[in-house]
């Protein structure tokens, strides 16, 4: 990372982050280009292992990509805000942002249930919360081992 001043190499911070984001752009490979998709996710710690779960149709684009290519690129940010300093011509952004990558997998039956509490929690403040069973058969469930991680955070300079 070219602005070492700016990472966030506290695993428990970029854990904290993502726990705050409300959305995770998953890259994948498409016949040599980047396809990413804005999705709803749930993340799940344990230990040193961190793993992102993400649901979809059963059938579709990205799911004939993740088949093909299983490695993917994963991207969540917040915190924007316009920091501008009129008098010196300044105009930037503070936000906090990670990114990484990892493998993904499709999970059986066994496992979608809790993986879809994960979804549910991460969106109700890590309470758990019911949803429709009958969508589960219908629905497929994905996770990302991630493998390699990275955060970053820029402040503000100057209140303005």
């Amino acid at each position: 990372m070219r602005r070492k001043d700016r990472e966030i190499t506290d695993i428990a911070e970029i854990i904290d982050v993502m726990k705050k984001c409300d959305v995770c752009r998953l890259g994948l490979n498409d016949n040599g280009y980047p396809y990413i998709l804005p999705l709803n996710f749930g993340v799940e710690v344990n230990g040193e292992k961190i793993t992102i779960y993400f649901h979809s149709a059963l059938e579709g684009h990205k799911v004939e990509l993740i088949q093909a290519d299983n490695r993917a690129s994963f991207e969540m940010d917040r915190g924007h805000e316009l920091e501008y300093i009129e008098e010196k011509g300044y105009c930037t952004f503070v936000y906090e942002s990670v990114m990484g990558r990892g493998h993904i997998r499709i999970l059986d039956e066994s496992e979608k249930l809790a993986a879809l509490g994960k979804l549910m929690a991460h969106y109700h403040d890590g309470k758990e919360m019911p949803f429709d069973p009958a969508a589960v058969p219908r629905t497929l469930v994905y996770a990302l081992d991630v493998e390699q991680i990275t955060g970053k955070r820029k402040v503000r300079k100057v209140n303005n």
